[in-house]
C-alpha cells in the first residue's frame, strides 16, 4: 500500500465490497485512475482546489468532468442554494425557480424558445432524440461525439453490453470535420433519419464550415439537428457553442457548467419542437428540485454579470501558448500534442512502438498527482484558476516532460512506472 494514498487506497477496498468500480462513474474510478499512485476519494474542494482523504492538496484541472466552472464552493452559487434550502428542497407542484431558470436560458441561448430539465445530462440528450423522433415520425439517428449512458446512445459504442441489438442498429456514427461520413447516412436511410447530434466541438476544432454544412445538410433532409452542449455550454460563450460559432441547432442540451456542479441538465429549442414534449413522456420527480435550480440561476446571473467566460479563455490561452511551446524545447511532439480551445484543452499521446499512449498517460498521471495537480489529460479551465495556478502547472509540465521523453526514447517507460498501467475503456471522443 503507497503511504501517500494509504487510506484513499482503504476506502476503495472498502466500497469495492458494495459499489461495482467503487465510483458511480467511470470517469472517476479506477479505471482512469492508476492505482498506488493516485488519490481514489476526495475529502472537500474551494476554489479550484482540493484535498483527498490522506489530506494532498491539488489544483483541479478535471473540474467534476467539467461540471465546475465556477470553482468549488463558489460563495454566489451555495449562498443561493442555503437560501432556498431554508424555504424546501422539492414541492407538490413547480416551483416559480423552475420558470425563471428556463426564462434566462431562453435570454441566453440562440436556439432556445422553450427549456425542459432533467438532473444529467444523459437525461437530455436521451430526451432530445425522443423529441425528435416523435417530431419526424422517425427512428434513425445519426451521432458524432459523445452523449451518455443511455440505451440510443452507449449502443454504438464497444460498452454496449446489454443493450439490444434492435435499438444499436438504430444509432449511426459519422466524423467530426468529414461532412460525406454524414451524407452516406442520410444516403443510405433516405426519409428515414430523426436526428443528428453531435458536440459542436471537443477535441477538433470545425473546418471548412462544417457545422455550417452540419446544419444544411440535416435541414434538406427533414432531420432535427441536435447540439450536445453538455461541456460546451456556458463554457465556449455564455450562449454557447452555437453563439461562438453562429450556428443554431433546432434543440441543444445542456449540464456541466449550468450549475457549478449542482445536479441539473436542459433540453432547449424550438417551440414547434419542444411542444411535443406535452405528448412524450419525459417526466422526473426531481427534474424541478429547487437547489440545483436556485444554483442554476446564481450560476447564470454571475456568467452574465462578470467576465467568467473572458477569464476562462485568456487563462486557457496562456496555458496551451506556454506549454506548446515546451513540448518544442522537451522535443517530445513525436509522442504528445495539444488541442481543443482554451476553456477546454487537450494533451494527447500517441502510440509509439513498443509503448502504448495508455502506458504514457500513466506515466504522466503518475508524476502529475505526486506534485499535486490532478489532471485526467485535459485543461477543463475554471474561474477560480488564477494566475499562479497555470503557472504551476506549466511548471509540472517542465518537469515531467523530460521524464517521457527519457522512458519513451531510451525505452525506460517501464522501469519508471510504480504501477501497472491504464487500460483503455472506449474511444468516445
Amino acid at each position: 500500500m503507497t503511504e501517500r494514498y494509504r487510506r484513499s487506497e482503504e476506502l476503495l477496498d472498502r466500497a469495492l465490497h458494495t459499489i461495482p468500480l467503487g465510483s458511480q462513474t467511470f470517469s472517476k474510478s479506477k479505471t482512469q485512475y492508476p492505482h498506488g499512485v493516485s488519490p481514489y476519494f476526495i475529502r472537500k474542494g474551494k476554489g479550484c482546489r482540493v484535498w483527498d482523504v490522506d489530506g494532498n492538496e491539488y489544483i483541479d484541472f478535471v473540474n467534476s468532468l467539467a461540471a465546475v466552472t465556477l470553482g468549488y464552493a463558489d460563495p454566489d452559487v451555495d449562498g443561493a442554494v442555503r437560501e432556498q434550502l431554508e424555504d424546501g428542497v422539492i414541492f407538490s407542484l413547480p416551483h416559480p425557480l423552475e420558470m425563471q431558470v428556463a426564462e434566462k436560458i431562453v435570454e441566453m441561448v440562440p436556439c432556445a424558445e422553450m427549456v425542459r430539465f432533467g438532473k444529467n445530462g444523459s437525461d437530455a440528450t436521451a430526451g432530445a432524440v425522443r423529441l425528435a423522433r416523435a417530431y419526424t415520425g422517425r427512428d434513425h439517428v445519426a451521432v458524432c461525439g459523445y452523449h451518455g449512458w443511455q440505451d440510443w446512445y452507449i449502443g454504438s459504442t464497444s460498452r454496449n453490453l446489454g443493450v439490444p441489438k434492435a435499438v444499436r442498429d438504430l444509432t449511426h456514427t459519422f466524423t467530426y470535420n468529414d461532412i460525406e461520413s454524414l451524407h452516406r447516412i442520410f444516403r443510405d436511410r433516405p426519409g428515414q433519419v430523426a436526428a443528428v447530434i453531435l458536440e459542436p466541438m471537443n477535441v477538433e476544432r470545425p473546418r471548412d464550415g462544417f457545422l455550417e454544412k452540419v446544419r444544411e445538410l440535416a435541414g434538406k433532409n427533414g432531420a432535427v439537428l441536435i447540439f450536445d452542449e453538455t461541456i460546451t455550454g456556458f463554457r465556449f460563450a455564455n450562449g454557447g457553442a452555437q453563439e461562438f460559432f453562429g450556428v443554431t441547432p433546432d434543440l441543444a442540451t445542456f449540464g456541466k457548467g449550468l450549475a457549478n456542479g449542482y445536479p441539473v441538465s436542459a433540453v432547449a429549442g424550438r417551440g414547434e419542437i419542444m411542444r411535443m414534449m406535452e405528448e412524450i413522456f419525459f417526466s422526473f420527480t426531481f427534474g424541478g428540485e429547487a437547489l440545483s435550480l436556485a444554483a442554476a440561476l446564481a450560476t447564470l446571473n454571475k456568467l452574465q454579470r462578470e467576465p467568467v467566460v473572458e477569464t476562462l479563455n485568456r487563462q486557457g490561452k496562456k496555458l496551451l501558448d506556454e506549454l506548446n511551446l515546451l513540448v518544442i524545447q522537451h522535443g517530445v511532439g513525436h509522442f504528445l500534442r495539444t488541442a481543443g480551445c482554451p476553456c477546454w484543452s487537450f494533451v494527447l499521446f500517441q502510440d509509439v512502438p513498443p509503448y502504448s499512449l495508455w502506458e504514457m498517460k500513466t506515466l504522466f498521471l503518475q508524476e502529475m498527482f505526486s506534485r499535486g495537480i490532478l489532471i485526467l489529460g485535459s485543461h477543463n479551465m475554471s474561474y477560480s484558476h488564477g494566475e499562479a495556478d497555470v503557472d504551476r502547472l506549466l511548471g509540472s509540465y517542465d518537469q515531467i516532460l523530460p521524464i517521457l521523453k527519457d522512458a519513451v526514447d531510451n525505452r525506460r517507460l517501464k522501469d519508471r512506472l510504480r504501477c501497472e498501467p491504464l487500460e483503455p475503456l472506449f474511444r468516445v471522443r
